[in-house]
């Protein structure tokens, strides 16, 4: 514990050297900060330095063009000849140029503006005067010329400008004496900033210099003896990781085959119970489709089983109607024989009446042939009355027989029905199972494949492991040099 706490009180080599750079950049940015204001000030002092000359310049280039008008316009009076005049045309061009350069020079100055328009009027009156003077010396009236020159009106125009000229020269050579002071102070300033400010950068890098070699230096020289003791434990110990790692990767590897074989093998159990689940299908749906037909069968047999019915029904209503033609019969029957007697009796009778009775002895016999026919006819009807009730009574066995036999194999067909729905059931649920294996297959082989996967990501994860600590061994062989040499420098 107590020789951990000191090594907690003592600064670190990115401290002292952040500490020691952010010390020496404040500096210099002050310095850089601070020289560049004085500068600037420099700068701005010089400027109006500058615009001060250049005030009194154009000051001066005024007088100078009014003097170069007066010039010309003398030369011209005395020689009469247009040359002369170039001064003073120039001058009346280049004068209004002047002005209105000095007027932005000098326009955050409101007095030296002021006089500036007064120069500017008298001025004006100057050039007029002047250019009487011309004028009149081109129409030759010399007399009018030497009035106006004697009268001195242009001398006193050029001597109130020459006065007001020179109130601003010196207000200008005022403000050029207070702004020279001005630019001399901010260079003196300049110089005591850039001075202080490299003593300080001076003192401050000394100053991190002697901490860095006691706070800085000292520790890494016993950092670099630890590392020294300890890069050959690590260089041990990283050779024999590397053995294990060489190991594992091969222990890895077979688990990738074993799993890539199982992973072949559960595609190929999945892909067979897809094949039981279609053919499951298929016998489902073949289910489906026999069912259906064993449902139309019994709804024919149900309607075959009606229709036997009706005609039993039929049947015996015709046995009942055979009976009462029958009846019938017996009726004719007996009527032909009362007939048969009853035309014996006329015909005795007829003999009776001898002659008045032949007519009724005639009729008597024709009844008597009819009573034969009916009698003949009769039994005829009898015997197929007879032959038709054996026939209907074997139709009716028959009919019960056939609806019997119907029954049975609507009981039949229901019981297939039953069956069929079952068998569909039993094969609906071996589908579902299949299904579900099919599903489970597929997983299996899903989960096969990304355990296949992870194994081939953890091979290469060993193998660049097996590879990274192979260059950590080279690192810390390299460590160990570098702490040889740490040493030696510190």
């Amino acid at each position: 514990m107590n020789s951990q706490n000191p090594s907690r009180n003592k600064l670190k080599l990115g401290q002292v050297t952040r500490l020691s750079l952010g010390a020496i950049v404040v500096v210099m940015m002050g310095i850089g900060i601070s020289s560049k204001y004085s500068m600037n000030r420099i700068v701005e002092t010089s400027n109006w330095v500058s615009h001060t000359h250049a005030v009194k310049a154009d000051l001066k280039d005024l007088e100078k063009q009014l003097v170069d008008a007066e010039t010309g316009q003398r030369g011209f009076i005395f020689t009469g000849q247009e040359p002369f005049l170039e001064p003073y045309n120039a001058s009346i061009h280049e004068f209004g140029a002047t002005v209105k350069e000095l007027k932005n020079l000098i326009q955050d100055n409101p007095k030296q503006l002021e006089r500036l328009d007064k120069v500017e009027e008298l001025a004006d009156d100057k050039y007029a005067e002047l250019a009487t003077t011309i004028e009149l010396k081109r129409q030759g009236k010399n007399q009018e010329l030497m009035a106006l020159v004697v009268s001195g009106r242009g001398k006193q125009a050029m001597d109130q400008i020459r006065e007001i000229l020179a109130e601003m020269i010196r207000e200008e050579d005022s403000l050029l004496s207070v702004r020279q002071k001005t630019a001399q102070d901010a260079i003196v300033r300049s110089d005591m900033v850039s001075l202080g400010g490299t003593f300080l950068a001076i003192g401050v890098s000394i100053g991190a210099l002697v901490i860095i070699s006691r706070q800085v230096i000292s520790p890494i020289h016993r950092v670099a003896e630890d590392l020294a003791s300890s890069s050959s434990d690590m260089t041990s110990t990283i050779q024999d990781q590397e053995s294990i790692t060489r190991h594992q990767a091969a222990a890895v590897q077979e688990t990738t085959t074993t799993m890539d074989e199982l992973n072949a093998s559960s595609r190929q159990s999945a892909e067979q119970a897809e094949i039981s689940v279609a053919a499951a299908r298929q016998v489902m749906d073949l289910a489906g489709s026999g069912a259906e037909a064993v449902r139309h069968t019994l709804e024919d047999m149900t309607i075959m089983r009606n229709k036997v019915e009706a005609i039993a029904d039929l049947i015996l209503q015709l046995n009942e109607q055979a009976q009462q033609i029958a009846s019938i019969t017996d009726v004719v029957s007996n009527l032909a024989n009362q007939t048969n007697m009853l035309a014996l009796n006329a015909a005795v009778e007829a003999v009776r009446a001898t002659e008045n009775g032949k007519g009724f002895g005639v009729v008597a016999a024709e009844i008597r042939k009819l009573a034969d026919q009916s009698k003949v006819s009769a039994d005829k009807i009898t015997v197929l009355i007879s032959e038709i009730q054996k026939a209907v009574a074997t139709s009716v066995a028959a009919a019960n027989d056939g609806r019997k036999t119907v029954e049975q194999g609507v009981q039949t067909v229901q019981n297939t029905a039953d069956t069929f729905v079952k068998v569909a059931d039993a094969i609906h649920n071996v589908v579902t199972s299949s299904e579900q294996i099919s599903l489970n297959a597929r997983q299996q082989a899903i989960a096969i494949q990304q355990v296949v996967s992870a194994m081939g990501m953890l091979n290469q994860e060993t193998v660049r492991g097996a590879a990274g600590i192979s260059q950590t061994r080279v690192s810390a062989e390299r460590l160990n040099e570098a702490v040889v040499q740490l040493q030696a420098v510190v």
